[in-house]
C-alpha cells in the first residue's frame, strides 16, 4: 500500500472538489515534516497563501481558516502571496523547509480574473487577451521554480473540470486554464493524489 502520510522529496500536487479535504491534507503533510527526526538544522514549514480579501465573507473565512491551522499545526508559518508565486518559492525553498501553495486555483483567478475589474472583457477582447498569455508566462515561471526547488513543495489546487461545460467565455477559458494549468504541475509532481470525501487517491507516485 502507498505511503501517503509522509512528504514526498520533491512535489507534491493535491486536487479535488470543494471541501474535499485537500487543505487538510497539506496540512498533515506539514505536520508530518515538522514532527520528522531531528536534523542539524530544524525543521521548517511555511504556507503560502494565495487568496485575497474580496470581501467581508472572504476575510472571515481567512482569518477562520488562519485560527484553525494554527491549532492544528502549530509550527505552520504563513505568508500571503497573491500573484508572485514562482519568486516566493524561489525565495523560500530549503532542504529543510516544507512549502505548501494553498491554492493554485484562487492564484489562477487572481491572474486571470482579478476582482478589482481592472480590465473589462472588451478591453481584454481588444488586446487578444493579455491575461492569458501573462497568466502562461507566470505558469512557466512557476514550474521553473518548482523543478528546481531544493525542497519538498505541497500544491493544492481544485479540480474543476467534471461537471458541465459552464457558460459564458470568460469563465470557459478559465476552466480550461486550469485544467492545463493542473496537468503542467502534474507532469511535473513527483506525487499527485486526488481527495474524494476526504480520502486520499494516489493518481502518481514517485518511481521506486
Amino acid at each position: 500500500m502507498a505511503d501517503l502520510v509522509t512528504p514526498v522529496a520533491g512535489v507534491e500536487l493535491i486536487l479535488g472538489g470543494q471541501k474535499s479535504g485537500k487543505s487538510r491534507r497539506a496540512e498533515l503533510l506539514a505536520r508530518a515534516w515538522l514532527a520528522g527526526e531531528a536534523a542539524a538544522v530544524p525543521r521548517q514549514a511555511t504556507l503560502i497563501a494565495t487568496a485575497q480579501p474580496w470581501d467581508g465573507e472572504m476575510r472571515q473565512r481567512i482569518a477562520r481558516h488562519r485560527a484553525d491551522r494554527a491549532l492544528r499545526v502549530p509550527g505552520l508559518a504563513t505568508v500571503e502571496e497573491p500573484l508572485a508565486l514562482a519568486r516566493t518559492l524561489r525565495r523560500l525553498s530549503a532542504p529543510h523547509h516544507l512549502l505548501v501553495v494553498d491554492c493554485l486555483t484562487l492564484w489562477l483567478t487572481n491572474l486571470l480574473m482579478p476582482a478589482d475589474g481592472a480590465v473589462s472583457s472588451a478591453e481584454k477582447s481588444e488586446q487578444n487577451m493579455p491575461s492569458v498569455l501573462d497568466s502562461k508566462v507566470q505558469t512557466a515561471h512557476l514550474l521553473e521554480a518548482l523543478r528546481s526547488a531544493p525542497g519538498p513543495v505541497v500544491l493544492v489546487g481544485n479540480e474543476i473540470g467534471l461537471g458541465v461545460i459552464p457558460l459564458g467565455p470568460e469563465v470557459r477559458q478559465f476552466v480550461d486554464e486550469l485544467g492545463l494549468l493542473n496537468q503542467s504541475v502534474g507532469d511535473v509532481a513527483q506525487r499527485v493524489v486526488l481527495m474524494v470525501a476526504g480520502q486520499a487517491l494516489a493518481i502518481k507516485q514517485p518511481a521506486v
